[in-house]
């Protein structure tokens, strides 16, 4: 009988958790403007609750899903009888109603996880920031209720079997790859949250900065393991071999990646300084309002991508209205407090101060740059002024000497002391770096590729630069420490002594060398597989063989298996190189049965320095088999640059600062007073 009624279950719990997300907009915000503490604690019971009832209702969709309740029309679109196990438990987010649903989940965890991690947050702030995540889960509940409800019936005509999960994302990337993205989409919403709380409470100072960081980092670190994820599955998934089209739905989560990176970076300062603080208000609603606007255009129907969802205008044209609330309330609260604001703090036009602030710069011209080459086609197509197609070489053109300019200034900043350094010092400490990473640059590709390539070499010299420069400050850093130890400015000799230095450095610090050399690896994976990329497209039979790369490729069989829901032409390839083992690579091509639709499952051979990628194409007509063939050199450092950064934002939240919040005083418990010590005078005058 529950079996029956689960998605009644799961309809109810909808209800019910916008009924709370609702009392949770409201109530705290309204005891937090009164002062009354009863109605401020409203708001956590109501986040547990809503985020209780979330699970609950994401259960039921699964239970139908792994049921095969096809009455449900969610599941009768989205599943078959003989879809494995583990596709059906991920196709409850494979299409737009159930990510939406996921979306919502995460959004009301971060909530929950807000309320029971702040506890020694001021009242007031705790009350406003889950209450203003209590008004952007009220909007997307209302969303899901009103235009997205994944429990909808198909009755009296049940269908006997489901159509089937799309083949492209019967994957172990479906698996993985939307859930990290969303847990760094909505996680930005915490950070907007703090912003707003902080603007509606008059204490814009120091303080909610320090509150806000490790969230933001948080947040950052997932998206950026979601963006490489999405990378790597379309790697292998599509069967061409790209790491990165400039897709609009790439995109759309690209730009709160670049506009969460300067967020990151302008938290520190604000907190470091008690500078830039109107500045990083506003960058955290602009990170949180991307986010919003990547999630209309996967679900509105604008855009036509593998990666999109719906193609509902009512369901795009309620997003859009969301997503226009919510950016216009938050610059109107802006505009009404920010001119209140005032920095005592100045610093001097070469400093770590300045220099973080041009990197900011940058990568707001970077996510400018990439919102006009994705929106700019959509605006004139609705506006009946033609169509267009933006692509890589605008990207590209503009994009790369960007980064060199980010990267050159990154190279600096870490050097860099605050307020104010003499720009000699500055170049005597890096001279050496430049001088050693313009050598290499430019004799490793004649040593790799045989001949000097432009590309590479500028490639290679950034990635250098941003690690040299890292090391130099270590040395630095090191050395500080043992002229530190000895009383009469002596150094110590001793292990002791030489790890010093090193041992004064935070966990934030290291965060910050790990990240930065996460990106130099990506860097010099860029480089490499754009320039040194080896593709051929050859015609092959049983018997036959053919040389790429250094390498020759022999089919020797070709045979036709069954799955648990398709069946597929699969292709044995013996692969020998002189002075190394042979090995063999299994390309196939699959044909699903339920949906009728083809699919290519690439051959991979990974490696540290080098992929080779064999995809089986079409049946020619004379039985031979068309293949492509790739020896990607370096290709995996993109993902492995990825997870580095993603480790330097984890790295910096575990800091002990950051683990030992200070507890909530008299003066913190109501708005009437600034705590000590936070920067008081930096705040609202």
């Amino acid at each position: 009988m529950l079996i029956r009624i689960l998605p009644e279950l799961g309809h109810f719990a909808l209800i019910l958790a916008l009924a709370m997300a609702v009392l949770q907009a409201i109530v705290p915000l309204w005891g937090a403007a009164t002062r009354r503490p009863l109605w401020m604690a409203f708001a956590q019971p109501m986040a547990w609750g809503q985020f209780l009832f979330l699970v609950l209702a994401y259960l039921s969709l699964t239970a139908s899903f792994a049921l095969d309740d096809f009455s449900v029309a969610y599941v009768a679109n989205n599943s078959n009888s003989l879809l494995p196990w583990y596709y059906k438990l991920s196709a409850v987010w494979g299409s737009h109603e159930g990510s939406v649903l996921l979306w919502v989940l995460i959004l009301s965890g971060w909530s929950f996880a807000v309320s029971l991690f702040s506890q020694r947050l001021p009242r007031d702030m705790l009350a406003r920031v889950l209450g203003v995540m209590g008004w952007i889960s009220s909007g997307f509940l209302l969303f899901i209720l009103l235009t997205s409800n994944p429990f909808e019936r198909l009755l009296p005509n049940v269908p006997t079997d489901g159509a089937d999960l799309n083949p492209l994302l019967q994957d172990f990337g479906l698996i993985v790859h939307p859930p990290m993205l969303y847990m760094g989409y909505v996680g930005f919403s915490v950070v907007f949250a703090f912003a707003m709380a902080a603007l509606l409470g008059g204490r814009l100072d120091a303080a909610w900065t320090r509150w806000a960081r490790p969230w933001t980092n948080v947040a950052w670190a997932f998206l950026t393991v979601g963006i490489a994820l999405g990378s790597w599955w379309a790697y292998y998934e599509l069967g061409w071999g790209g790491w990165w089209f400039w897709d609009p739905v790439e995109n759309a989560s690209l730009l709160p990646w670049l506009a969460g990176t300067a967020l990151i970076h302008s938290l520190a300062v604000t907190e470091k300084r008690g500078t830039f603080k109107n500045w990083t208000v506003l960058l955290a609603i602009f990170t949180f309002s991307l986010s919003l606007l990547g999630t209309f255009l996967v679900r509105s129907g604008v855009l036509t991508s593998v990666h999109a969802f719906a193609n509902d205008p009512s369901r795009g044209t309620f997003i859009l209205a969301l997503l226009g609330v919510t950016v216009g309330l938050s610059l109107a609260i802006f505009a009404l407090r920010a001119p209140r604001v005032q920095s005592l703090a100045g610093f001097g036009w070469l400093s770590r101060d300045s220099l973080l602030l041009i990197n900011n710069i940058l990568l707001v011209v970077m996510t400018v740059t990439v919102l006009l080459g994705t929106i700019y086609p959509l605006l004139l197509d609705a506006l009946g002024l033609g169509k267009i197609s933006v692509g890589p070489p605008y990207f590209n053109a503009l994009f790369v000497p960007l980064t060199a300019l980010l990267c050159l200034f990154m190279g600096l900043g870490p050097l860099a002391r605050w307020k104010r350094m003499p720009g000699r010092e500055l170049a005597r400490r890096l001279g050496g770096a430049a001088i050693v990473a313009v050598v290499v640059a430019a004799v490793l590709p004649l040593l790799y590729g045989g001949s000097f390539s432009l590309g590479v070499t500028l490639g290679l010299l950034l990635a250098l630069w941003l690690a040299l420069s890292l090391a130099r400050d270590i040395f630095d850093k090191a050395r500080r420490g043992r002229f530190d130890k000895t009383r009469r400015g002596r150094p110590d000799r001793s292990r002791r002594g030489r790890l010093g230095g090193l041992k004064k450095l935070t966990l934030a610090y290291w965060g910050m060398v790990v990240g930065h050399l996460g990106l130099a690896v990506t860097i010099v994976g860029v480089a490499m597989v754009s320039h040194y990329n080896v593709e051929r497209n050859v015609r092959l039979a049983p018997g036959q063989s053919v040389e790429v790369g250094g390498y020759q490729f022999a089919m020797t069989d070709f045979r036709e298996r069954r799955g648990p829901n398709y069946t597929a032409d699969t292709a044995t390839i013996e692969v020998t190189r002189p002075g190394r083992a042979s090995f063999t690579m299994q390309p196939e091509k699959r044909f699903y049965v339920a949906s009728g639709m083809p699919m290519t499952d690439v051959a991979l051979r990974p490696g540290l320095f080098s992929d080779l990628y064999v995809a089986l194409g079409e049946r020619l007509d004379n039985g031979d088999w068309s293949l492509r063939i790739q020896l990607k050199p370096f290709v995996r450092w993109l993902w492995l640059g990825a997870l580095m950064m993603a480790a330097g934002g984890i790295l910096a939240v575990i800091d002990r600062r950051y683990r030992r919040m200070p507890r909530r005083s008299a003066a913190l418990r109501t708005h009437e007073s600034i705590p000590p010590g936070t920067g008081a005078r930096e705040g609202i005058s």
